[in-house]
């Protein structure tokens, strides 16, 4: 996918996940339980949040004389700080899911990994430290991370020769490295649900 074509993706996904938000539709199948994977960035993108917040009326006041340049920059602030809402509004109501089907892995704008528990030999916590915490990650042969804040909490190992579809085709993939908030009722979970 070319750079404007991911960036009209993302944008999309931002007002898709500010009406789930609105809503109160998070995508998690009936049956399933919810799992957040975003706590290691709720600080810092809320304080971009309320920064944007305070800028786009700092900036209003500043420039109000030349409306040729006020508009322009009020529409911007106005669009970051809704883009801002939309990543904290995906990130919260596109959880992992847990349920009688197996796991749904999700991170990033649209990233969304559906692992029926056939796919799945074993589920365990293993704390691993991502070095480049951004996005999806092949640290070693056969292993996918998916790490927010530098590192991962759960670690799934699959059966042999599934193939993960990773946004460039499909992967064969041994283990799969998720970040998972609450590892205790995430591997509850599992063992309540997996046959």
């Amino acid at each position: 996918m070319n750079g404007l074509a991911r960036a009209a993706a993302i944008e999309g996904s931002s007002w898709r996940a500010l009406w789930r938000w609105a809503t109160r539709a998070p995508r998690v199948p009936e049956g399933s339980s919810e799992h957040s994977w975003h706590g290691g960035t709720k600080l810092v993108l809320g304080v971009f949040i309320v920064l944007s917040a305070i800028e786009i009326p700092i900036v209003d006041l500043i420039v109000h004389p030349w409306p040729w340049v006020r508009i322009p920059l009020l529409a911007l602030g106005v669009w970051g700080l809704l883009f801002m809402l939309g990543m904290a509004a995906g990130q919260t109501t596109r959880p992992h899911a847990v349920g009688p089907e197996g796991i749904i892995v999700r991170g990033g704008f649209d990233r969304e990994l559906v692992l029926p528990w056939s796919d799945i030999a074993a589920v365990s916590a293993r704390r691993w430290g991502a070095p480049d915490g951004k996005g999806l990650q092949r640290p070693e042969p056969g292993v996918v991370a998916l790490p927010v804040g530098q590192e991962t909490h759960v670690e799934l190992v699959l059966e042999p020769g599934v193939a993960l579809e990773l946004g460039d085709g499909e992967h064969t993939t041994e283990r799969l490295r998720i970040a998972v908030d609450d590892v205790p009722g995430f591997l509850a979970a599992v063992r309540r649900d997996i046959p």
